[in-house]
């Protein structure tokens, strides 16, 4: 069963933004900074990759398996309506 910090929707709204849309119903957007964006998430600078996301299983992922916490990411947004990666 389907739990609420489940991504069911992304898409990316600029480079190295996302509107991401969960379960629940809960929706906001996660941006990044380049300075958080270092070794395995550096790849991410690249506008041309940051566009692959994709939501599989639950997950916002980049080919490759790249991923981001949804737990964390809900959480953020339940508080503020967005998560900054800093």
């Amino acid at each position: 069963m389907p739990t609420h910090y489940q991504v069911t929707e992304v898409r990316p709204t600029a480079h190295l933004a996302l509107h991401v849309k969960f379960y629940d119903g809960l929706a906001g957007d996660v941006e990044f900074e380049e300075t958080h964006l270092y070794g395995v998430f550096e790849v991410l600078k690249n506008p041309h990759f940051f566009s692959k996301v994709h939501c599989q299983h639950g997950y916002v992922e980049w080919p490759g398996k790249l991923d981001i916490a949804p737990d964390a990411m809900y959480e953020e947004i339940k508080k503020h309506g967005n998560w900054v990666l800093r």
